[in-house]
């Protein structure tokens, strides 16, 4: 369960699945649960799920497969990054960010340009 410490809760639920890989609970060619289930497990929704395994995509942790799912690399596989974790997850979330606010900037023009009577100041 996503707990409210102020971490965002993809990141809580990255930080719980990678631990459960680097422990070994989450074997490499494992597949992970999937995103409803892990939305379940988490109490998170599909979004944030999607984030987390999104993050540990983007660290070289798992591997999709069109149709199949999620599944754990192997460690022989694995980027070897010199990046800490730390970092990788900031620079997705500031991707994430990036994609999400070039959205609100559309839609906010749009909004704005089709209302009648309106000037845009």
């Amino acid at each position: 369960m996503v707990k409210n410490t102020g971490r965002p809760g993809y990141l809580q639920i990255a930080d719980d699945l990678r631990a459960q890989i680097n422990g070994g609970s989450l074997a490499p060619g494992t597949p992970l649960p999937s995103t409803a289930q892990l939305a379940d497990r988490y109490d998170a929704s599909l979004s944030v799920v999607k984030m987390a395994v999104g993050i540990l995509r983007n660290e070289g942790l798992v591997v999709g497969q069109q149709g199949k799912g999620v599944f754990v690399r192997d460690a022989e596989e694995r980027p070897a990054g010199d990046e800490p974790a730390d970092l990788i997850e900031l620079r997705a979330a500031v991707r994430d960010l990036s994609v999400r606010l070039a959205k609100v900037e559309e839609q906010l023009a749009t909004s704005t340009s089709h209302r009648p009577g309106r000037s845009s100041r």
